[in-house]
Formats: C-alpha cells, sequence, structure tokens
C-alpha cells in the first residue's frame, strides 16, 4: 500500500459488491464475544436463550439494513460515521457522541481480547500476557499497517475457516455419537435446557435484539462498510449477513450441548477446554483453534482499524491540518498504544462478557432513538437530541438497583425516545407557527 494516499487506508480500493461484503461484514461481527456468550447464554436461559442470541446479531443488521440505502443516498460523501455526525450536529452534541463512539470502541476491542486471553488459557500452556502479546502484534500488523485493502484479502479466509469448523465439527461429532444420544443424555443431565416456556428467556431475547441493534447502530466499522459497499447492493448485503450470522451461534451452542450431553460442568471456560478435549481428531482440533483465532483476529482488527480512523480522521484532523505523514504517524501510534492498554487491562481483568453486554446495553438503547433521528433528520439537529442518550443513560443506570438490568435497558430506551418525541413536537409545533 503506499503511503502517499491515506484514503486507501481508510476505504480500500474497490467497492465491495454483495458477496464480499457480507464475507466482510460476517468477518467484523464473528467476535470473541459470539464464541464465549453463546455457551453462556445457552446455560442461562435454555435453548431458547440460545436462538435469542442468534436472533439478537441477525435482526441488528438486517434493521439496519433498512438505513444503508438512505445514508448512501443522502450522505454521498462521507467515510465513516464521525463525518456524518459531524454533518448534523453542533459542536458539544457532536463532541458528546465522539465520546460515546469512543468508548463502546473501547468496550469492543476489550471484549475481542479478553475472548484472546481466555481462549489462549484455555488451548495453550503459556501465560496469558505472553500469547496474547503476540496476538495483539499480529493484529496491530494487519490493521495499524495493512489497512482496509489487508482487511478485504483476509476477510475471505476468516470466513472460511470459521464455516469450515461449525459445519465439520458438528457433524463429526454426530457421526461419530449419534443424534438420539446427545438428546437423551441432555434430556437426563440437564432438562431444564430443553424448557422452552421460560419467560425470563422471552425477555432477553426482545432486550438482547434492542441492544444488538444500538450496537450495530453506533459501530464505527459496520459504518465504514455502508460506505465501501456499492449502493444499489448495500441492503442486499446487510440482509443477507444477517441471515448468514445467525447460524454461528446456533452450531455453537450445538458444539457445547455435544459437549454436554454425558455429564455436568464447573462453568462455561470448562465447557470450552472439554470441547477442545474431546476433539480427538488433530486436524479438527487445528481447525476449531484456527475459527476461535480466526473471528477474534478479524473483528479486533477492523475495531482497531476503525476506532483508529475515527481519532486520525474525526478528532485529530479538527484540530490541525494533518499531512498524509503526519497520519501515517497517528496511526501507527494510536494503534500500538491501544494494543499495549489492551494487553494491560486483560492481564488484570477477567469480566464475564455477557455481564459486560448488559452492563453497556444501557448506552447502546438509550442512542438507538437519537441516532435514528440524527441520520432520518435533514436538517443540522441541536445538542438536546444527541444529550437525549445521557438522559436515558442515567436514568435507567439509577434504577438498576431497583428494577433490575434488563429492565433498566428499557427505561433507558423510553427516557431517550420521549425526549426526542417531544422535541420533534416542538420543531412540527414551530415550524408550523412561523410558516403561518
Amino acid at each position: 500500500m503506499s503511503k502517499a494516499n491515506y484514503h486507501f487506508y481508510v476505504t480500500g480500493a474497490i467497492q465491495l459488491g454483495v458477496g464480499y461484503g457480507v464475507v466482510s461484514l460476517i468477518a467484523r461481527w464473528i467476535t470473541g464475544n459470539t464464541i464465549l456468550s453463546s455457551p453462556e447464554t445457552l446455560m442461562k436461559y435454555g435453548l431458547t436463550g440460545g436462538i435469542g442470541y442468534s436472533l439478537m446479531g441477525s435482526l441488528a443488521l438486517i434493521l439496519f439494513g433498512l438505513l444503508v440505502k438512505r445514508i448512501r443516498v443522502v450522505y454521498v460523501e462521507h467515510q465513516t460515521i464521525g463525518d456524518v455526525l459531524r454533518s448534523k450536529l453542533s459542536p458539544i452534541g457532536y463532541w458528546y457522541m465522539i465520546s460515546i463512539l469512543l468508548i463502546t470502541s473501547l468496550y469492543s476491542l476489550f471484549i475481542q481480547a479478553m475472548g484472546a486471553g481466555i481462549l489462549l488459557h484455555l488451548i495453550f500452556p503459556i501465560p496469558v500476557f505472553y500469547g496474547l502479546f503476540i496476538f495483539l502484534f499480529i493484529c496491530f500488523f494487519i490493521s495499524g499497517i495493512g489497512g482496509m485493502q489487508w482487511l478485504h484479502r483476509l476477510a475471505g479466509v476468516n470466513v472460511t475457516l470459521i464455516f469450515g469448523a461449525v459445519i465439520v465439527i458438528p457433524v463429526y461429532f454426530f457421526i461419530q455419537e449419534g443424534v438420539y444420544p446427545v438428546y437423551d443424555g441432555i434430556k437426563l443431565y440437564h432438562p431444564y435446557l430443553l424448557f422452552y416456556k421460560n419467560q425470563e428467556a422471552i425477555w432477553f431475547i426482545f432486550t438482547a435484539v434492542l441492544i444488538g441493534f444500538g450496537q450495530v447502530l453506533i459501530d464505527c466499522t459496520t459504518w465504514q462498510r455502508v460506505f465501501i459497499i456499492q449502493k444499489e447492493k448495500v441492503r442486499m448485503t446487510f440482509t443477507l449477513a444477517g441471515v448468514i450470522w445467525s447460524t454461528i451461534p446456533l452450531a455453537i451452542t450445538t458444539l457445547v450441548l455435544i459437549v454436554l450431553f454425558g455429564h455436568g460442568y464447573k462453568n462455561i471456560y470448562t465447557l470450552l477446554f472439554q470441547l477442545v478435549d474431546k476433539i480427538q481428531s488433530s486436524l479438527l482440533i487445528v481447525l476449531f483453534v484456527l475459527f476461535c483465532f480466526s473471528a477474534i483476529s478479524s473483528a479486533i482488527s477492523s475495531e482497531l482499524h476503525a476506532t483508529t480512523v475515527l481519532i486520525v480522521r474525526n478528532i485529530i484532523e479538527l484540530f490541525r491540518k494533518q499531512s498524509e505523514n503526519e497520519k501515517w504517524k497517528w496511526t501507527y501510534l494510536i494503534t500500538g498504544i491501544t494494543c499495549l492498554i489492551l494487553l494491560v487491562i486483560v492481564s488484570i481483568l477477567s469480566p464475564i462478557p455477557i455481564d459486560l453486554l448488559f452492563f453497556f446495553g444501557n448506552i447502546y438503547s438509550s442512542i438507538i432513538i437519537p441516532m435514528l433521528y440524527i441520520v432520518l433528520s435533514r436538517r443540522p439537529l441541536p445538542a438536546i437530541i444527541p444529550f437525549a442518550s445521557l438522559c436515558g443513560l442515567l436514568g435507567g443506570s439509577l434504577l438498576i438497583p431497583i428494577v433490575g438490568n434488563m429492565q433498566s435497558i428499557w427505561i433507558s430506551f423510553t427516557i431517550s425516545g420521549l425526549l426526542c418525541f417531544f422535541y420533534y413536537l416542538y420543531e412540527t409545533m414551530y415550524i408550523k407557527k412561523n410558516y403561518k
């Protein structure tokens, strides 16, 4: 890649069609959180919860796909979500939204790095710090130096390994064990997994879809894909990506059921270790390891790239005009510092992925209506629209001790939505009054 043209680092050299656009989106959204949270959701909410987790990402991509055609028509010269926000918001509103984007992007990076650290510890007998250092160095090389072109090149390989693993490994096990013994074993040892009238699981599904849509709606990486997929094919691409993505959590759920059917378990991480131990074929073990690290490396590399571009293009560029060489220097520096921070934090902390999902759920749910308002409005907006999400976030978070995590997420969504609705009524009445 020529360092004389930073534009190619951001967008790549070509516009993507449906096939490669789907591959790029799948490579972004099959993450460490998918690998770790799918089994955890199954154990907590049963098969209904496992199905619900697959709906979370699937419906999120499909719903966002309903917006992308308008985004491509209205925001013709833009390349990132930061460009869109800058064109529609006042300075204070813009910087608030940029802060939210940075927080959620760093959260997403942390989840991927944490997943890599856990899997490294389970699969290889080496300290987490050293394994994670090597892994993050590879991600730095792909995203910080290679940019979008390298992400495009590796996406096809990553997705091939992912689907190869989730198809071949379950088929291998079912041929070895049979379908009915697995079902009978689950019914004997874990009958609660088959209970489908679980109201808490149904509530989880709706809440997860809400969180997933908010997550996709402000994901910097996904917005980059919006602007590099061919305009006439962008909606179909997101719809197909959503449908295909839903098969991955279901396949991971199947793998967990295969491990569980003959005995109990200690925790979700021992299940993953038992899965590796149960795969007796060396070729399948290698395939499973490649699946895990292909998924996580593609996700973290994409997120690193998008976060770096956001900082260089939508933060630093506003304070000083940069030459092409300066942009590259900032890119290397920001990507390296981010990787170093992830290495230190993940080596110290080890939270549960699904708990983090709901911890940030209030942010994602409260941002949905304000973000839709920003995208769909025809004129610049005052700070009250983005700050409606802050009111929703604070309102829902304060009520967590009283109503619980899932209910607070809906409260955050409702508060921010009502504030945006009241502003819409005020704006409509004000315009009509001036028109008369």
